[in-house]
């Protein structure tokens, strides 16, 4: 009876010991810590196909957590609700955006959280809010989605634009200005010797006129060197000449018997002096 009970101690003692060792083993590998989680919504307007619950969340390429659960938006069927597990260590702020992602070649989708750093308050549960929204922004896939249906709409509006560019009114008034130059060029070819012509008498016509302006510019330095001189010293003697008739003419309304006796002055009468 007492080896029964030794043995019941000793194999009760031998579980103890390996579940204290499985649970440092445990503690050990946590890296002596508890990590506390806080849970936060975002509402995605696109697919989440490939999206599945405890995929990862990564903050610029860390994981911070998984997604814990994926749901439609009862209030709004157009809205994916998924339910996101992150660390409470995570600086989640106001300027904190998801987006779903999805990795290389293999596909698996994930939630990439990327802080824009417009707002670096921490990011809290508004009214009526049951866990705190995170905003999201459009998919890589999304934004290509969008920018070839804006491709495609532009090559219809282009594919519309030549179609009613090129109806059959158009397409006659093209042909008859191509008939046109046609002809335009037809006469230009047979009066080509008329044409060579007219542009070597233009030619020299433009050499005489080019000459005569260099005659004139030549005249007019000479004008300007040797004429206008001449020109002003004749004025001169002229002016001098009408002084001088001015002075004659003052002289015979003062005294008009100059022009007998001249201008030599009278000798002097009885008592006067000379």
């Amino acid at each position: 009876m007492d080896t029964n009970v030794s043995y019941t101690l000793v194999g009760a003692f031998v579980i103890f010991l390996v579940s204290a060792v499985v649970m440092a083993i445990i503690w050990l590998s946590s890296g002596f810590s508890i990590v506390q989680y806080s849970n936060y919504l975002i509402y995605s307007q696109e697919s989440v196909s490939g999206l599945s619950i405890d995929a990862p969340v990564e903050y610029n390429g860390v994981s911070v957590g998984v997604v814990k659960d994926i749901d439609l938006d009862h209030d709004n069927p157009h809205l994916v609700k998924v339910l996101l597990n992150i660390s409470t260590t995570t600086p989640v702020t106001r300027g904190t955006v998801a987006t779903l992602t999805s990795r290389g070649i293999t596909g698996v989708a994930f939630i990439a959280l990327k802080d824009s750093g417009t707002d670096l308050r921490p990011l809290v549960t508004e009214h009526g809010q049951q866990y705190p929204v995170i905003p999201t922004a459009p998919s890589i896939f999304m934004r290509l989605d969008t920018a070839l249906r804006q491709l495609s709409k532009n090559i219809q509006t282009v594919a519309d634009s030549f179609q009613a560019l090129l109806d059959r009114d158009n397409l006659r008034s093209i042909k008859d200005i191509l008939s046109h130059i046609d002809q335009v060029t037809g006469t230009l070819a047979s009066n080509n010797q008329k044409l060579n012509t007219i542009l070597l008498n233009t030619s020299h016509a433009s050499q005489q006129l080019t000459n005569l302006l260099e005659y004139s510019n030549s005249a007019m330095r000479t004008v300007e060197t040797q004429t206008l001189p001449t020109t002003y010293r004749l004025l001169s003697n002229l002016n001098e000449v009408a002084r001088t008739l001015s002075e004659v003419s003052t002289q015979l309304k003062q005294n008009p018997s100059m022009l007998i006796r001249g201008v030599a002055p009278l000798p002097p009468g009885p008592g006067e002096k000379r």
